[in-house]
């Protein structure tokens, strides 16, 4: 494997809305995340990921973008971006943004024209139909409901895999491909890092439209009996990382989701698609084709097989990127591990997947332990992915307490709440109103008090991060292999990190109870610990409950 600047980086995702309120306006702004800068280099991370700030309507939070060249002015102006992208630099950290191509918003000038003229040069950057009786096809959009939407005034209907309001692209079109590129090419030239790109297995999709069987009572059928036949991926992703990534070297990951078998090398290969992809393999866990109201908790030996599933999957291939959270799941601390949960659970779950192989990213608030939020009625939920999970659990005989109960834990309200920053009135966000209620766990769970505290959660993922980058572990931790150890011993999670002069033993006890467990040989040091103390003895460590150790081994 050809070495990259960004193997041995930390990313962080910062969801901008949430982040840091300069203005007072209760909304999360780009001077805002500038003021923050220096909290970010302290915490030790390189590269930070900016959800969507592009001008947008703000139906899906910024995913739903009407103008790629734009800062939305709710998050401030292009030259406040020129300027976090300057500040940036001096710290020696990146900037990635989100690339949304996918789709647009129907408030784009591209669908605005479109729907003045079907029939011409941008009616085809879509897929549009005439209105009939039948649909073209009867999948079901990611937010419930046909992917069929009528297009205003014009007897026909477009496609939008996700929100009415964002219309699929057709990426089949080349001239919607050169747009695209053009502007991924613009905010390179600009300084970006690279992009965390946005749903893209989607721009796929295997023409002509046909109906797949059914999967709930709708009569609708999920997105995955699409993905599942569509072919040829490859020709537009190929295309647009030479056409744009490869000459900037710049850093790319990719959502993906249903990757054909195989296909992973050509994805994040050598010569792959993108420099990295995110491992969601444990994010689906417990997911139920039903819908939200019938997801059942994870349990630790799930989440542990998840993991070493995914590394085995991967092996030499390439990096994934490694999460427990973003601004699309619930939070990692409240989905894995039963609550409410202690620090040292916390430190335990962080260290984990931190030293699996592959780039760690954090998303904002993980470093401190920010938990799930609590909500007393559906009017209180803002994302529409909930929203449409609760009416579906509805119609399928929930009461409405139930449905609330069961959306509620994987609304993804649960990670835009605001960053708890400090105990004072808004948790330090904003002086304002928040957008989005702060989390009432905020006189506990805030910044202020992790960053004075030693033994805080946040001191601990410092320490991770620490380790990933010190001159004696860095070569293990970052290009070593990744070997499970004692894998059928139940609610423990331990694996090896091995590179040619050090092996590294990662143990975590994934319950309360204290578990024993057998050592494969003298442990030649305590590189780092969750608790005061561990007890060895000959070949046998004793963990207690929600332990965490790294051990070098001989």
């Amino acid at each position: 494997m050809n070495r990259q600047w960004w193997h041995n980086k930390i990313a962080y995702q910062i969801y901008p809305k949430s982040f840091y309120d300069s203005n007072g306006d209760g909304i999360g702004d780009l001077p805002g995340i500038i003021e923050k800068l220096d909290y970010l280099s302290y915490l030790g991370v390189d590269i930070l990921w900016l959800s969507p700030i592009y001008q947008s309507p703000l139906a899906d939070q910024g995913y739903d973008i009407s103008d790629y060249y734009k800062i939305d002015p709710r998050f401030g102006t292009m030259e406040d971006m020129d300027r976090l992208i300057t500040e940036a630099k001096k710290r020696n950290m990146y900037i990635l943004m989100d690339l949304v191509v996918n789709h647009c918003s129907d408030e784009h000038l591209w669908f605005q024209k479109a729907i003045q003229d079907p029939e011409g040069e941008y009616g085809n950057f879509f897929y549009l139909a005439d209105e009939g009786e039948k649909k073209p096809c009867n999948w079901r959009s990611y937010f419930g409901g046909s992917v069929w939407y009528p297009l205003p005034g014009t007897g026909k209907q477009y496609l939008h895999m996700f929100h009415k309001k964002q219309p699929d692209l057709n990426w089949e079109n080349p001239r919607v491909r050169e747009e695209i590129y053009k502007n991924i090419n613009w905010w390179l030239e600009k300084g970006l890092a690279g992009f965390r790109i946005d749903a893209i297995i989607n721009i796929k999709k295997p023409l002509p439209f046909s109906d797949y069987p059914a999967d709930r009572e709708d009569g609708l059928c999920s997105p995955e009996a699409m993905l599942s036949e569509a072919s040829g991926i490859g020709e537009f992703l190929g295309e647009m990382r030479d056409k744009t990534f490869a000459k900037y070297q710049a850093f790319t990951v990719g959502e993906v989701f249903n990757e054909k078998p195989g296909d992973l090398e050509k994805f994040i290969g050598e010569n792959g698609y993108f420099s990295t992809m995110f491992d969601f393999h444990e994010a689906v866990i417990g997911h139920s084709p039903k819908g939200a109201y019938d997801n059942r908790p994870v349990t630790p030996e799930e989440y542990k097989n998840a993991c070493f599933t995914a590394q085995a999957k991967i092996g030499d291939t390439g990096f994934y990127s490694n999460l427990i959270e973003n601004h699309d799941e619930p939070r990692g601390v409240s989905h894995y591990l039963p609550g409410p949960p202690c620090e040292a659970a916390k430190k335990m779950l962080a260290g984990l997947y931190f030293m699996l192989r592959g780039i760690p990213f954090i998303y904002q608030g993980q470093e401190i332990g920010m938990e799930n939020t609590e909500v007393s009625s559906i009017e209180q939920i803002d994302d529409i992915s909930a929203r449409g999970e609760y009416e579906t659990a509805l119609k399928a005989g929930l009461s409405p307490e139930e449905a609330l109960a069961a959306v509620s834990l994987m609304s993804r309200d649960n990670a835009r709440t605001p960053m708890q920053w400090e105990d004072s009135p808004g948790a330090g966000f904003t002086k304002g109103t928040p957008w989005l209620s702060v989390n009432p766990n905020y006189h506990r769970i805030h910044a202020a008090d992790q960053m004075e505290r030693e033994d805080s959660l946040f001191q601990f993922y410092r320490k991770l991060i620490g380790l990933r980058k010190d001159s004696d572990y860095g070569e293990t931790l970052v290009y070593g292999s990744f070997a499970p150890y004692l894998k059928e011993q139940k609610n423990l999670m331990a694996y090896f990190r091995k590179g040619p002069e050090k092996t590294l033993l990662v143990m975590g006890n994934f319950q309360k109870e204290p578990q024993e467990a057998v050592l494969p040989g003298v442990a030649a040091r305590i590189v780092l610990n969750n608790l005061p103390h561990t007890e060895i003895k000959e070949n046998k460590i004793m963990l207690e409950g929600w332990q965490y150790v790294i051990l070098e081994v001989k």
